[in-house]
């Protein structure tokens, strides 16, 4: 029997200033907005509180984290509850002293937290120095049932990994959110610009393809120094490319925003295409999991010959 069950998902491309309590009140009332548009489920972009403060190393920036459930996980339940939504909410988490991470929240629309993801790949890049600030994920790739659907989350840099995506959608996972921060170098615009988003909107639309799911990656739009009350880098900073979409099964792009301006874009899941699609490309039937072991190796050496004496020829 076809599963014929639909429904909506709200993507918030928006921008960040300078102050973390204006950015939340607009994101706050971007998930409103969703969900007086249709959406069931509203994503937020990553890190959504403050402009992206990773473009340099500085520690008075860990006073932006906070514990989960905490101040923003309150206010975010209560618009949950008031919209009746699920929202996927990306927070600095501050869970020790000394011990922070990069976590998706998803929350029900009663407004109590339905999961906790860590981001599990951190980057470290010029202007993208995460690995000072964050701890690698400790709680593995998840798929988490909300009243319209099963749904996972991962956070930017995980994007460009398919064991994350296949690891959550082999749990269910019928939607792939992507809370994201991820934009051009100035200087490297004009000769990389295209390539570079292109790769990325390329690799997550290929998890959709080689999964059988909806994948959404949501952005934030603008350019920004890291500028958190005043405290701003020196430097063209990044501009961040916006062009948040939804990908279908079969990878066809079917909702899409721009790439400089604020966007809610809303588009709709539906089992029976996915169904149909799994049926046509059943990658999951013909996979040999008896042959994938080594793809727990860092990397397969070459194959060499070998002395008696145990000293390579």
């Amino acid at each position: 029997m076809s599963n014929s069950r639909k429904y909506k998902v709200g993507l918030v491309q928006m921008s960040m200033g300078p102050d973390p309590e204006t950015n939340l009140e607009a994101a706050l009332g971007h998930i409103r907005e969703a969900a007086r548009r249709g959406a069931n489920i509203v994503c937020l972009p990553e890190l959504f509180r403050a402009q992206y403060f990773c473009q340099r190393e500085d520690l008075r920036l860990f006073d932006l984290a906070e514990p989960i459930p905490g101040p923003s996980t309150t206010r975010l339940g209560q618009v949950a509850r008031e919209a009746r939504v699920s929202i996927v909410a990306s927070l600095f988490e501050r869970r020790a002293p000394g011990l922070y991470h990069n976590t998706a929240v998803t929350l029900n629309p009663d407004g109590a937290i339905a999961s906790v993801y860590r981001k599990m790949h951190i980057p470290d890049d010029p202007l993208y120095y995460e690995k000072y600030y964050f701890t690698p994920g400790d709680l593995g790739f998840q798929a988490i049932d909300t009243p319209v659907g099963r749904v996972g989350t991962l956070v930017c840099w995980d994007q460009w990994y398919p064991e994350g995506a296949r690891l959550t959608a082999l749990q269910g996972a019928e939607v792939l959110f992507y809370p994201t921060a991820i934009g051009w170098h100035p200087a490297e615009k004009e000769e990389f610009g295209v390539a570079q988003y292109d790769a990325w909107q390329t690799i997550q639309r290929a998890h959709a393809i080689a999964n059988g799911v909806y994948v959404a990656g949501v952005n934030r739009v603008g350019h920004e120094q890291g500028d958190v009350l005043g405290n701003r880098i020196e430097g063209p900073g990044l501009e961040f490319w916006g062009g948040s979409f939804l990908a279908d099964p079969f990878g066809r792009i079917i909702a899409k925003a721009s790439h400089d301006k604020e966007e809610i874009i809303v588009g709709e899941i539906d089992m029976t295409l996915l169904e149909d699609t799994r049926r046509n490309w059943p990658f999951l039937r013909d996979r040999r999991i008896d042959a994938y072991a080594p793809i727990t190796k860092r990397f397969l050496d070459p194959v060499r010959a070998w002395a008696p004496d145990g000293e390579p020829k």
